[in-house]
């Protein structure tokens, strides 16, 4: 147990460190957007602790880094190219009318550490597997995990890229994307994020500290669909877009399955 204390001291210092850094150049260029595309790098740099000060299997170690390296890049590069140039996020902009004068500071707290504390929580089974010494080989349980990672990266990646196509189609505007995976649930993308997370819980639930790793997904899966993510999102769109009504009635929120009716045309 020693051994993850350790490592879960070091990752929370190193969030600790990114965190107060993002937040201080947001104050600089008055945009707290910022912490959205490094909130999935936030993950590789744990990822990278654990991989170097980690006294786990380094098999293993290699494989988790890998998963997560690959997830968190691709995620900030994609949040980076969606927003750049936008300004800052309607959320940050209503805590900044909130607060007045005192957001500089309070969004230390209420942005930058909130969510630097969710993102160790979410990491622990990086940090379990970088702990656990044992078994000294990988086995059936890493390759399942990893087989899950798989569905869940193409679940988020197969997503974003075909909401992004449908956005950026002048014939799309005022209707409700409902092709390709979104055919299936309203939220492909988040499904695939915590999909992936319940993937590197798995292969770190092969090291003795393994039940703690499902902690992680589990918090994950939570705040994409109660907090910040199906919940957050869907709250206004009926309103915004005509047609989403009828989208919900025919189409699972977060878990993928055949559309209850069929003949949508994305009106």
């Amino acid at each position: 147990m020693d051994d993850l204390a350790g490592l879960a001291l070091a990752s929370a210092a190193a969030i600790v460190v990114l965190m107060v850094a993002v937040w201080l150049l947001s104050v600089a260029i008055r945009d707290a957007s910022i912490v959205d595309s490094v909130w999935s790098l936030g993950f590789v740099v744990v990822a990278a602790v654990a991989l170097v000060a980690g006294p786990g299997l380094i098999e293993r170690r290699l494989l988790v880094f890998a998963l997560v390296a690959v997830w968190g890049v691709r995620l900030s590069l994609h949040i980076t190219r969606r927003n750049w140039g936008r300004g800052e996020d309607f959320r940050y902009q209503a805590f900044r009318a909130r607060w007045g004068a005192r957001f500089w500071w309070v969004s230390l707290f209420t942005v930058f550490l909130l969510q630097g504390a969710i993102m160790f929580v979410v990491s622990l089974p990086i940090q379990t597997a970088g702990a656990g010494e044992t078994p000294s080989s990988l086995g059936w349980l890493d390759a399942l995990g990893a087989l899950v990672w798989l569905v869940g990266f193409a679940f988020e990646t197969i997503g974003d890229a075909q909401l992004a196509r449908f956005k950026a189609d002048p014939t799309s505007n005022g209707k409700v994307m409902d092709r390709g995976l979104w055919r299936y649930t309203r939220h492909p993308n988040y499904f695939g994020d915590a999909t992936l997370w319940w993937g590197i819980g798995l292969v770190a639930l092969a090291t003795p500290f393994g039940p703690w790793a499902l902690v992680g997904p589990a918090v994950m899966t939570f705040m994409l669909v109660r907090v910040s993510g199906v919940a957050m999102l869907e709250k206004t769109i009926v309103e915004r877009r005509p047609g989403y009504a009828e989208y919900v009635r025919r189409t699972s929120a977060f878990f993928p399955r055949p559309p209850r009716s069929a003949g949508g045309t994305g009106a």
